[in-house]
């Protein structure tokens, strides 16, 4: 084993904290679509979650049997989980900034009075 390669045992450890966060989004996820509008955001939360537990399984795997084939499927797996929660973080700071003009306008207009 190289020095570029990362011992099994912390590719496994990875994998799991993965897995943990990966059950959290998918959890509060699916709590979110118990509402119409939770849905909104629970349901893109579940997807990220499931493709985070997917990737940490194919890390897992590729700790007991290396392959390159499974360390870019993993990969792949997590850009995808990464590209969902970049995505709602821009509509998350979209939807803060409305928020904040508009109680700009309600309160400003309320002043000029």
């Amino acid at each position: 084993m190289n020095d570029a390669t990362p011992s099994p045992e912390l590719l496994r450890r990875l994998s799991g904290d993965m897995t943990f966060i990966a059950w959290y989004y998918i959890v509060t996820g699916a709590l979110a679509c118990l509402t119409i509008v939770g849905a909104l955001v629970g349901i893109p939360q579940l997807i990220s979650g499931l493709r985070l537990k997917d990737s940490a399984d194919e890390l897992m795997r590729y700790a007991y049997e290396p392959n390159s084939q499974r360390l870019e499927q993993a990969l792949n797996l997590q850009q995808k989980f990464f590209f969902i929660q970049k995505v709602l973080a821009i509509v998350t700071i979209a939807f803060l900034a409305l928020y904040f003009l508009l109680l700009l306008a309600i309160f400003g207009s309320g002043l000029r009075d």
